[in-house]
């Protein structure tokens, strides 16, 4: 399902990594999970995001930064026309689960190596696999971690809610232990994470059984209005200060469409009004420096939408960003 390849370098050379670097993650080596998953929604080219992240030079620029690529890997998409089940509910969910399997015990297996996963896509159903991944490791040391979910969609419908039937729009509500048992019981436990825990930042186009689903669970929203009217450096420390003083770390979820298109192009389903280029920085730059980043995703770049790149490029900066880059 997933093949690996491990980096030739045999150990980060401490005294070579730039000491910004060091002192956000302490040199912990990366490990970057190639994920082209297209079956979340109908928007096959999201199947080409890893390429595009690739063609961006994302594991050299990495490894220019300080950080040791101790491995690759690629997981593997069924090839599937599944979207056009127009009499399903929850479209292409056992191809999906059968990929998300293979994600959570990518991202599981490198957190338990010492390394920080970063699952690259394909759409935002993969952070299925992710989450279920990093709440495993979590919990089988009895250790809180929380949720930093940035996204202009809230991703929070369920099967029985969702009015187009695609997964891509049902991860967060499936982590909160809401939807298909196939996805929920991953790992053979759920919720994946308290709400409580969980924080949403950037969304400002949902769906009204969306609302209500936010509301019910308790989950911590900051929309668009909030990021405007309070700064998204002041929304970033009320996040962190949300999911508690007691987490050992942070699962980010980022999925690009949080920022504007007109910055951002190459994404599935855009939204105008997002974030800026330097507000998706700051928010990153501040969560390294929290030093709990523990597991990142990266999500929705679609390559068919994009100009020269552009958004792939951004997305390697924005990677740099949560590793610890700064200005000075």
């Amino acid at each position: 399902m997933a093949q690996s390849t491990k980096s030739g370098s045999s150990s980060l050379d401490n005294q070579a990594a730039p000491a910004k670097a060091k002192s956000a993650r302490k040199g912990r080596p990366v490990s970057l999970i190639y994920v082209p998953l297209f079956l979340g929604g109908s928007h096959r080219g999201a199947s080409m995001g890893p390429a595009a992240m690739r063609v961006a030079e994302l594991p050299e620029r990495i490894k220019n930064f300080g950080f040791q690529v101790a491995e690759e890997i690629d997981i593997d998409v069924p090839h599937s026309v599944c979207w056009w089940d127009t009499q399903s509910h929850g479209k292409c969910i056992p191809e999906i689960s059968q990929v998300s399997e293979a994600v959570a015990d990518a991202v599981e297996s490198a957190l338990e190596a010492g390394n920080l996963p970063i699952t690259i896509g394909g759409d935002h159903s993969l952070a299925i696999g992710s989450i279920a991944g990093a709440a495993s490791y979590w919990r089988k040391r009895n250790e809180q971690f929380g949720l930093m979910w940035f996204d202009a969609h809230a991703d929070i419908n369920t099967p029985d809610t969702s009015f187009s039937g695609n997964v891509h729009g049902m991860p967060l509500a499936v982590s909160l232990g809401k939807g298909d048992p196939k996805l929920v019981e991953l790992r053979g436990f759920s919720p994946k994470i308290p709400a409580k825990r969980a924080v949403l930042i950037g969304i400002r186009d949902l769906d009204a059984p969306e609302r209500d689903m936010i509301n019910q669970t308790g989950i911590t929203p900051f929309s668009m209005r909030e990021v405007d009217h309070l700064g998204l450096g002041r929304v970033t420390d009320l996040a962190l200060a949300s999911v508690g003083p007691d987490v050992s770390g942070l699962h980010v979820s980022f999925d690009i469409d949080v920022i504007d298109p007109d910055v951002a192009p190459g994404v599935s389903t855009a939204s105008r009004g997002g974030l800026s280029y330097r507000e998706s920085h700051l928010a990153l730059e501040l969560l390294a420096e929290s030093d709990l980043v523990r597991s990142i995703d990266i999500v929705e770049l679609n390559p068919a939408f994009d100009v020269r790149n552009r958004t792939a490029e951004l997305a390697v900066e924005l990677i740099l960003s949560a590793l610890g880059k700064r200005i000075l």
